[in-house]
């Protein structure tokens, strides 16, 4: 497998993720070369990411006067994935800042094959100014415990 840049030790960062969502790939998902597209797991990391701060309460009115934006996102593709092939895509936050956090991901096939591996930066900001604005303590507690 190849070095993937933000992950200095794959056993230890592989063993860090607890939370997951199920992701069942769909014939849509795919390619002419039956494949799952490029785009797809953007998508899925999308779909973890909006579920792992609902499960934190980042969409609840307990943080009222801002909201988590996605400032950059990437992904690293390490095997192939098909049609009807079923993931689990775990979430995590990494690093977090002041006024933002990383989120990483990792898709596992049903073999316990590591396929995605994903990484981003979130920036929690006024909906009003665009201006980024600090995390909360609870906030940062709650990213920190999953």
């Amino acid at each position: 497998m190849s070095k993937v840049s933000y992950i200095e030790n794959m056993e230890s960062w592989r063993s860090e993720f607890s939370f997951y969502i199920p992701i069942k790939i769909r014939f849509s998902e795919t390619d002419m070369f039956g494949h799952v597209n490029n785009v797809s797991p953007f998508i899925y990391f999308e779909e973890g990411r909006i579920e792992f701060l609902k499960s934190i309460g980042m969409f609840n009115n307990d943080y009222s006067g801002g909201m988590p934006i996605v400032a950059d996102l990437q992904c690293d593709y390490l095997k192939q994935m098909y049609f009807n092939e079923e993931l689990r895509l775990y979430v995590k936050a990494d690093y977090i800042g002041t006024t933002s956090f990383d989120v990483h991901y990792m898709g596992i096939n049903g073999e316990g094959d590591l396929c995605l591996a994903g990484r981003g930066r979130m920036v929690y900001i006024h909906p009003e100014t665009g201006k980024p604005v600090p995390l909360s303590d609870s906030m940062k507690s709650s990213l920190q415990a999953k």
